[in-house]
């Protein structure tokens, strides 16, 4: 026997214990605190399953969390969260309840989570997610999705065209045809405020710096126009797509830069523009705005984890091939001037397979993007290669979701895709497919067309035949 280890002071043998069950999974854990009392002591210490929470979710913010659930161990929070993604990575019947949500009398232009579920701050005992639909039949719903109930409904007005939220403030912004835009309160309803735009159509960008709101709107006449808090007070209008529809509009993660373009011109190239020229024009000083250097931009998307990474898929040389080019932008000062800088940082070309110019574009983490286009899904990394690769829908993809845990394509056939991350040893991180969630019938509706999703929760609107659009909601409880 080692005469270094006193039996007298049993800490120490708890401490050894403490130490040999950082190598063990949870599975072992859990069986280790069954063979005696000193072994269950040990593998109950809070410690234990804080380090393997940090392992396992490191992008939580755990300070937050733990002051919220101070009743509730790291453990209890590890294995309920466990369970919880059991459930949806594998998405079988009984690990989920779906609900239909009824009440539009027209088309379902968007969907936003007012109130969602988050996977950085997940409530893993309670969720009370919040979604808001706007229609073409002139009103804006809001539903707690998980007992079905309808919250509240605004006034009918013109049809509306395009939904956001901001769930920092609960605010719920819609535009309708005759191009006035509204503010509504998250909770109650309330309309805040108005604004014209006088635009049939209008692209809503709402976003915020240092703890001020702003509406960033792109117009059918090519410019955007920019409003400061819910009260909509204007506070500039620059031209940006020579008279074309602004349908691409972006903010970068640092907020320090917009994106605005149209994907109706094939000669235009998008513009990146100094959010400080929107939020607070200089009267002496034109707008700083650069030119990204690609023609006929089809989508775009900042890299989240970047502070500035733009990608763009556009024209290459012959009129029906793509390509995907990332640029970086900075600002270059001088004594006498400031310039934008779009350096080009990564170009390849893309092979898509249909006429159609529908595609859609998201990105995960820094070296990650997730494109579909027609019935098709592919991942590529940042320099180009092809991660992974699905076509499991009948129909083209008609809305995607993309977040920290899973993608959710809807399709035109009436289904819903889950895909999960997972990291590989040779590859990194990429997609793998579990299974496929039901929208209805094609009896009463013509497909899925539009998908938003929190942590634990998905939702999706389903055409009617009968021009009356319904929600799916579909929500996975630990």
């Amino acid at each position: 026997m080692d005469d270094s280890v006193d039996l007298h002071h049993p800490h120490l043998i708890g401490d050894c214990l403490i130490h040999i069950f950082t190598f063990l999974p949870e599975d072992g854990l859990i069986s280790a605190s069954s063979v005696c009392k000193d072994w269950r002591e040990a593998a109950e210490t809070p410690w234990l399953w804080r380090r393997m929470c940090l392992q396992r979710w490191s992008f939580c913010n755990f300070a937050d969390l733990r002051s919220e659930h101070v009743n509730h161990s790291w453990k209890r929070y590890f294995l309920r969260r466990c369970h919880l993604e059991a459930k949806m990575t594998k998405g079988r019947s009984g690990g989920y309840t779906c609900k239909s949500l009824r009440g539009h009398t027209g088309r379902v232009v968007g969907l936003v989570y007012l109130q969602g579920n988050s996977a950085q701050r997940p409530d893993l005992w309670s969720s009370n997610a919040t979604v808001c639909s706007a229609s073409a039949d002139g009103t804006v719903r809001a539903w707690n999705i998980q007992n079905g109930e309808l919250l509240w409904c605004s006034p009918v007005q013109s049809p509306l065209t395009g939904i956001v939220s901001d769930e920092q403030h609960q605010v719920v912004v819609t535009a309708d045809s005759t191009g006035l835009i509204k503010t509504w309160q998250g909770q109650t309803g309330q309309e805040l405020a108005s604004f014209s735009t006088a635009s049939p159509h209008c692209t809503l960008l709402p976003y915020s710096i240092n703890n001020n709101w702003f509406l960033t709107v792109g117009t059918s006449q090519g410019s955007v126009c920019t409003l400061a808090d819910s009260a909509l007070t204007k506070q500039s209008s620059v031209m940006v797509c020579d008279t074309f529809k602004v349908n691409t509009l972006l903010v970068s993660p640092d907020k320090k830069w917009i994106t605005a373009g149209t994907k109706d011109n094939d000669d235009l190239s998008p513009k990146v523009i100094h959010t400080e020229s929107l939020t607070s024009p200089s009267e002496d000083e034109d707008p700083l705005c650069q030119s990204v250097p690609v023609t006929g931009c089809q989508a775009a998307v900042f890299i989240p984890t970047q502070p500035a990474r733009l990608a763009v898929i556009h024209h290459n040389e012959r009129p029906n091939n793509k390509a995907l080019t990332v640029f970086d932008v900075s600002i270059k000062r001088t004594k006498y001037k400031s310039e934008i800088q779009v350096q080009q940082v990564e170009s390849f070309p893309l092979k898509l397979n249909s006429w159609s110019s529908h595609i859609l574009l998201e990105a995960k983490d820094s070296n990650c993007l997730v494109l579909a286009h027609g019935q098709e899904l592919w991942v590529y990394s940042l320099k180009g290669a092809l991660l992974a690769s699905f076509k499991e829908h009948t129909m083209p993809i008609s809305s995607m979701s993309v977040d920290s845990f899973r993608v959710v394509t809807a399709s035109q056939d009436l289904s819903l895709r889950v895909l999960t991350w997972r990291n590989d040893r040779d590859h990194g991180l990429t997609l793998e497919s579990r299974y496929h969630l039901l929208g209805g019938s094609h009896t009463m509706s013509r497909g899925l067309t539009h998908v938003a999703c929190d942590y634990s929760s998905i939702v999706a609107s389903a055409e009617g035949k009968d021009g009356k659009d319904v929600l799916k909601v579909y929500s996975f409880t630990s």
